[in-house]
């Protein structure tokens, strides 16, 4: 038997490869273009957020502030997963390597952490507004919100450090390694090393539920005290209008929280591959792309600052003004 070379064997212990979606390379160009314009949109959307918030003084408020991080977030998620995705779609299968693999799962369960939290976060902000509207601006303090978005970030990423940290002891499984996914998610990372994998498996478990169901459960609490004090409200206009403020941020939740429940808690050992992938897509890459349209540009205060803010990119006596404001308008609907 021929003896394996030194760069053979760092081949085998260190690249894996990532089958992707192999079973759409019929469709030809189209799968990648599909993506591309998911991408496309979801970066534009966000980015427009920040620079809406980051320019007008009028949106300096809490709720924006962490509107403002939410897109951030929401840009990072969809940028560590989806480039990769769409070189898949141009070159077959995806050669990755086990360091860069493990940095994929380690950005992508740390910003699913950071997710949850700043929506709980979000919540809280939304229980004050409502619940004690006169103590609002000295109980919610740009200290708070600072500390609220500062504790969401470390709280994400160190939790998902430590979850890593014990794969390092553990060795890799010998053998061919080929993960039937288009990135690096929990299971297949967990799949790839021997030994006593279940206290890496249990602390996952156990890490990303507290981070998913705590959120959750204050998300639920704050909007029970909403509700309440909603329905103490005498007039209809001003219950409409409390709902109203709350209704944006209800709809995130309920995308972002029906997808994880759909990808990681739905039984789907018995699904083809092609089936659990078109699952996480959902929860990977349409959600960053629905959540600024749901949240912000169906808002009116944003819409009257990217509309400032094209006046002020294209003068009145171009032509492109008119087409812009009518691709503004096609775009961000009222």
């Amino acid at each position: 038997m021929r003896k394996q070379s030194s760069g053979d064997r760092e081949n085998q212990t260190t690249w894996l490869i990532l089958v992707g979606f192999g079973e759409l390379q019929h469709l030809g160009f189209l799968p990648f273009a599909f993506f591309l314009a998911i991408y496309v949109v979801t970066v534009g959307g966000n980015a427009l957020i920040v620079l809406a918030v980051a320019s007008s003084r009028t949106l300096h408020t809490p709720m924006y502030f962490f509107l403002c991080h939410f897109s951030l977030l929401e840009i990072g998620y969809t940028s560590n997963i989806v480039p990769q995705l769409l070189w898949s779609f141009l070159e077959g299968r995806e050669t990755i390597s086990l360091v860069s693999c493990l940095i994929q799962f380690y950005v992508f369960a740390s910003l699913a952490a950071v997710e949850c939290l700043l929506l709980s976060a979000m919540s809280y902000d939304h229980y004050l507004a409502i619940c004690y509207p006169l103590r609002y601006p000295a109980l919610m303090s740009t200290w708070l919100c600072g500390c609220l978005a500062a504790g969401a970030w470390v709280s994400g990423f160190s939790f998902s450090a430590f979850t890593l940290a014990l794969a390092a002891p553990l060795p890799l499984c010998p053998g061919h390694r080929e993960i039937d996914h288009y990135f690096c998610d929990f299971a297949p990372v967990v799949g790839l090393f021997c030994g006593d994998v279940g206290i890496m498996w249990g602390a996952g478990v156990s890490i990303s539920g507290f981070l998913t169901l705590a959120p959750f459960l204050l998300i639920v609490a704050s909007y029970a005290f909403i509700l309440r004090a909603v329905l103490k409200i005498p007039s209809g206009h001003g219950r409409q209008k409390a709902f109203s403020t709350c209704s944006s941020h209800l709809t995130v939740v309920g995308v972002f929280y029906g997808t994880l429940i759909v990808v990681y808690v739905a039984p789907t050992d018995h699904m083809a591959p092609l089936l659990r992938k078109a699952f996480s897509v959902l929860y990977t890459v349409f959600t960053p792309m629905v959540n600024p349209i749901i949240y912000s540009l169906k808002n009116q205060e944003v819409k009257g600052v990217l509309h400032r803010l094209w006046g002020k990119l294209i003068p009145r006596h171009t032509p492109l003004r008119g087409i812009g404001q009518l691709l503004t308008f096609s775009w961000i609907p009222a």
